[in-house]
């Protein structure tokens, strides 16, 4: 079985399990938020991919950073992750968790990567705006990414809107 087909057989276990115990939306969104806390944090990623690491201290960690924070649902399917060395692919698995679950509800997920947090009327707006744009209903999950520096940077599929700082300050260096 290929990476993919595996991280897909996570995702496809974990969403039959959060339809089970009636929590799809919340493990989605924690998911997606542990899924990018891991990219972020270069040390966090390190000491949960370490298979030289007890896996009792890797659990530990995990609910270090879950605890009270998260169902306990989502903590044990990341420990569980976790436990059986699949800690690299947390954010693919958590990635087709989301896109699984988007696609019960006949949506659309767009990633949009803002510099700061949004509020949840802006979230609102850009979801209604990317759904005209894509003809589709669109539920927005946001990353905070300070690389952006300011405006967004939208992805729904394959479709990217980049309205970034960044990209017009680039955008004007093409141009002088």
């Amino acid at each position: 079985m290929s990476d993919t087909a595996k991280v897909e057989a996570y995702a496809e276990a974990l969403l039959s399990l959060a339809r089970a115990e009636d929590a799809v939306a919340r493990v989605e969104d924690e998911l997606f938020k542990v899924a990018r806390t891991f990219e972020a944090n270069d040390q966090l990623r390190s000491t949960l991919t370490d298979l030289a690491i007890p896996i009792e201290r890797r659990a530990g960690v995990v609910d270090e950073l879950l605890g009270k924070r998260a169902l306990p649902f989502t903590t044990a399917m990341v420990s569980f992750i976790v436990a059986a060395g699949r800690a690299h692919d947390l954010p693919a698995i958590a990635d087709a968790f989301v896109a699984g679950a988007a696609e019960l509800r006949a949506e659309a997920v767009a990633e949009v990567r803002s510099a700061y947090p949004l509020d949840d009327a802006t979230v609102a707006r850009l979801a209604t705006a990317l759904g005209k744009a894509t003809n589709t209903k669109v539920t927005v999950k946001v990353i905070i990414d300070p690389t952006v520096l300011g405006g967004i940077v939208a992805r729904v599929g394959d479709t990217v809107i980049d309205g970034s700082v960044r990209s017009r300050l680039d955008q004007l260096r093409d141009v002088f």
